[in-house]
C-alpha cells in the first residue's frame, strides 16, 4: 500500500506541476499583421502630370519647323522674267496671310534661275526676282522691315536635268522663314 501511495502521491505532483508550470508558460503574442493599406481609387494613367508635361503636348513652332513644312509655297517665273504672274500671286496673298499671323517671325525671299546663260546674269536675275516678291508682299501690308532678300542665281537648282520641264522649276522665288 505504501507503493500504492507513493504512485498516486508521484502522479498527484506531477499533474500539479504540469498545471502549475501551463499557467505560468509565457502567452505568446498573437502575430501582428501591418494595418491594411488605405484603399484609394487608382486613376487611369493619363500620360501627364502638372510636374511633367507630356512629349504629346509640346508643340513646335520654330521656323526650321514651319520651313519643313512647308507652310509657305515657292512661286515660278517665265524665262527671263521677273513679273509676278496670276497664279503666283494668289500664292503670294496666302503667304503674307501666313506671316501676318505670325509676326515672330522674319522672312528670306530666295531668287532663283535656270542653268542657262551666264552666273552674273543669273545672280542678278535672281535678285529681281526676290525683290519683285518682297514688293508684292510689301503691297499686301507684310512691313519691310521683315522681308530680307537673297539671290542663288543658278547655284541652288531644285532639278539638274537641261530640259524645260526642269528649267521652269528652277527659275522661282522660295520663302525661308527666319527667327
Amino acid at each position: 500500500m505504501k507503493k500504492r501511495i507513493f504512485s498516486i502521491f508521484i502522479v498527484i505532483l506531477v499533474l500539479s506541476s504540469t498545471i502549475f508550470l501551463s499557467s505560468c508558460k509565457k502567452k505568446e503574442k498573437a502575430p501582428t499583421t501591418p494595418p491594411p493599406a488605405p484603399v484609394t481609387k487608382e486613376e487611369p494613367k493619363t500620360g501627364w502630370t502638372p510636374e511633367q508635361p507630356s512629349e504629346q503636348l509640346k508643340v513646335e513652332t520654330t521656323a526650321d519647323y514651319y520651313n519643313k513644312q512647308g507652310v509657305l509655297k515657292r512661286i515660278h517665273f517665265e524665262t527671263n522674267k521677273w513679273d509676278i504672274l496670276p497664279e503666283a500671286k494668289e500664292i503670294l496673298k496666302k503667304n503674307a496671310e501666313w506671316v501676318l499671323a505670325h509676326p515672330e517671325f522674319k522672312l528670306i525671299v530666295e531668287g532663283h534661275c535656270d542653268e542657262r546663260n551666264t552666273e552674273a546674269y543669273n545672280l542678278a536675275l535672281g535678285e529681281r526676282r526676290a525683290n519683285a516678291a518682297r514688293e508684292y508682299l510689301i503691297g499686301l501690308g507684310v512691313p519691310a522691315s521683315k522681308i530680307q532678300t537673297v539671290s542663288y542665281g543658278e547655284n541652288k537648282p531644285l532639278c539638274t536635268e537641261s530640259n524645260e520641264s526642269c528649267w521652269q522649276q528652277n527659275r522661282r522665288a522660295e520663302f525661308v522663314l527666319t527667327e
